[in-house]
């Protein structure tokens, strides 16, 4: 069943998204979601814009303008664009480690891994070949960075200390999102074709557990709550988002989504996950006791990226073409004042 949403409402000074869903033709009770608070404009033409990451030790947020071959960095304080990095050809994922004081970022088009000092924002180093490197998860206690290789069917693995790619790790089936649970200090990868979340251990560099995802078709975005052991999958091939009991490693709920659902974020304050899909609609959940309940839906063009700040609850959407130009559009939860 496809939920289908409008926007029907603009506020004073401020848009406000009010979300009304379709199920079986019949129209629910409208609900406010997110009112939008500013539109930041971006550097770079109006491409495509890919995975971001939230560095809430020093405000900054880091955004792959995959199109563009640039890193933007952007200062969540001052709201504005403090550098934007060139060179990075498709840039795809990003990551910012902040306790060695490195981002690092999945420089597809020379398959390699960029890792970049976060002081000075230069390249200290490459790690490759990797044949498409796309997300990207890191692991404290071994303080290696483990890379989707979405082409290469493997999640590779790099040393952060030397900069060398250590191994590959075969999974299987295509690599969708790396991440790293700290509950178990395992990564978890979600793998295409054989539809399955992957357990490694980042010690042994080794697959510890393969569990199936029952009713979804290939999984590919993951967040976590970490605080109460789920794990949210989407599905990109039927629009369909999982909640995963990472404590009894099974699958919970399906729930429906936008078109190829691809970046998901969760607010660990608010217990509010958002799933962005390439189709440009989001689809905004409350937890409430390991499951979900739907807040809303609303589409925006090129909405296929976001992340949030736990912290202040801001809602971060970079959109690729708006009247011409790359924004960055700022939201928030119309309950808060």
């Amino acid at each position: 069943m496809e939920v289908q949403s409008r926007m029907l409402k603009w506020a004073t000074g401020a848009m406000t998204f009010t979300l009304i869903a379709a199920a079986s033709g019949a129209l629910s009770q409208a609900q406010q979601v997110l009112v939008k608070i500013a539109d930041i404009p971006m550097p770079g033409p109006a491409v495509r814009f890919d995975y971001q990451n939230l560095d809430v030790k020093h405000n900054r947020l880091y955004i792959a303008h995959m199109n563009a071959n640039q890193l933007v960095v952007f200062d969540t304080q001052k709201q504005q664009v403090v550098a934007n990095l060139d060179g990075f050809q498709r840039v795809h994922g990003v990551i910012a480690v902040p306790g060695i004081n490195r981002v690092y970022a999945s420089v597809t088009g020379e398959h390699k891994v960029a890792a970049v000092d976060m002081r000075t924002l230069k390249t200290v180093a490459m790690c490759g070949p990797v044949t498409y490197p796309d997300g990207l998860a890191y692991a404290p206690v071994t303080r290696r960075v483990f890379v989707s290789d979405e082409r290469g069917g493997v999640d590779a693995v790099m040393d952060t200390r030397s900069g060398k790619l250590l191994t590959n790790i075969p999974l299987g089936g295509g690599a969708g999102n790396t991440v790293y649970d700290p509950g178990s200090g395992r990564i978890l990868v979600a793998v295409h074709r054989v539809n399955e979340l992957v357990a490694i251990d980042p010690a042994a560099m080794k697959i510890v557990g393969r569990y199936p995802l029952p009713g979804i078709e290939n999984p590919h975005g993951i967040a976590l709550d970490v605080k109460n052991r789920l794990a949210f999958v989407a599905g990109e091939e039927n629009h369909t988002l999982a909640i995963f009991d990472l404590k009894t490693m099974k699958l919970l709920s399906l729930h429906q989504v936008g078109d190829d659902p691809d970046v998901l974020a969760f607010d660990s304050s608010l217990k509010r996950l958002y799933v962005s899909a390439e189709s440009g609609t989001v689809t905004a959940f409350e937890e409430d006791r390991h499951d979900l309940k739907v807040l809303g839906q609303f589409h925006m063009p090129h909405a296929h990226t976001v992340s949030v700040d736990p912290r202040t609850h801001l809602v971060y959407f970079p959109l690729a073409n708006v009247d011409g130009h790359p924004l960055l559009r700022i939201m928030k939860p119309t309950s808060l004042p």
